[in-house]
Formats: C-alpha cells, sequence, structure tokens
C-alpha cells in the first residue's frame, strides 16, 4: 500500500524469508481488538492480541490470544510453569518491549521472552496480529512464528 512505512516486524519478517499480507485501518473509532478485527474486514477468531504479563519468578511473558478472548491467568502460569503470572501495568510496555499499547507485537520486542500463542490458532492457514504499530497488523502462517521466536502453542484462553 503506497504510503504506508514498513514496521520493523514487516523488516524482520523479510529478513526472515516468512510470507506476509498487510492489514491496516485508520482513525481512532475503534474500542478493542474486536473492533480493529471488523474494522480490516477480518474474523476475530484469526486476529490475535500481544499481551505481556509477569510471573512469580519476576520473569516476562508474552501471549497470544484472539482477540474476541481473555488471556486464563491460571492456564497461562501452567504453560510456562509458574505458580502465577499477572498482567504488567499499561507504563511498563514501552520500556520493557519497545511496543506501545494496542500495537505490540510478539515479534521484534527489545528482548526475547518465552511466547504462547493460542492453540487455536493452529486452526487457522494465517493468523493476524499487530506489526509494531496502531493500525497496523500482518498476516502470516502461524507456525512461521517459529522462524523469529521461541513460541509454543497452548490452551491459555478462557473458555
Amino acid at each position: 500500500m503506497a504510503g504506508i512505512k514498513k514496521t520493523n516486524v514487516m523488516r524482520l519478517l523479510e529478513q526472515h524469508g516468512v510470507d506476509y499480507e498487510e492489514h491496516h485501518y485508520f482513525g481512532d473509532d475503534v474500542a478493542n481488538g474486536v473492533d480493529v478485527a471488523q474494522k480490516m474486514g477480518n474474523d476475530p477468531n484469526q486476529q490475535f492480541k500481544t499481551l505481556v504479563t509477569e510471573g512469580k519468578s519476576k520473569e516476562h511473558y508474552v501471549f497470544v490470544v484472539p482477540v474476541n478472548s481473555e488471556l486464563d491467568l491460571k492456564k497461562a502460569a501452567k504453560a510456562v510453569g509458574e505458580k502465577s503470572i499477572g498482567m504488567i501495568k499499561e507504563k511498563e510496555l514501552l520500556p520493557l518491549t519497545g511496543y506501545r499499547h494496542g500495537g505490540c507485537s510478539p515479534i521484534g520486542m527489545k528482548k526475547y521472552f518465552k511466547t504462547t500463542v493460542h492453540q487455536s490458532a493452529t486452526a487457522f492457514d494465517t493468523i493476524i496480529f499487530s506489526a509494531g504499530k496502531v493500525g497496523v497488523s500482518v498476516e502470516i502462517a502461524p507456525h512461521d512464528l517459529e522462524k523469529l521466536i521461541d513460541v509454543q502453542f497452548a490452551d491459555v484462553a478462557k473458555a
């Protein structure tokens, strides 16, 4: 799309030979990820959000779940071998990951964190998630994430 600058996520995907498709929305009339998916014309089950947590051990973990679901903290803790985990505060997101709220991607964070993607992602040929900038998403095959980050697939969303 002319006039849209590539994000670091897009550059990383290209460096690793991962095919992707861009998705965009403009404006600020979205309240949540489901609104974003609908505005982009995407299935909310196929569009994912990236959540950053901290375990009891003080380690950080990334979870990627469908925009129309919530992270189950108990299932998430079990998936990463922690006694418990909690969401980090919004003000901690940018210094920790390099991303702003609403534009957090599992790819290209300042540091690598163990990443768990909800197992429903494997039911799709492709999934959609933030390209690292609010209003810009990328669509890739779920297992292509393994080319860029340490990722596992598990049931971490509320039923």
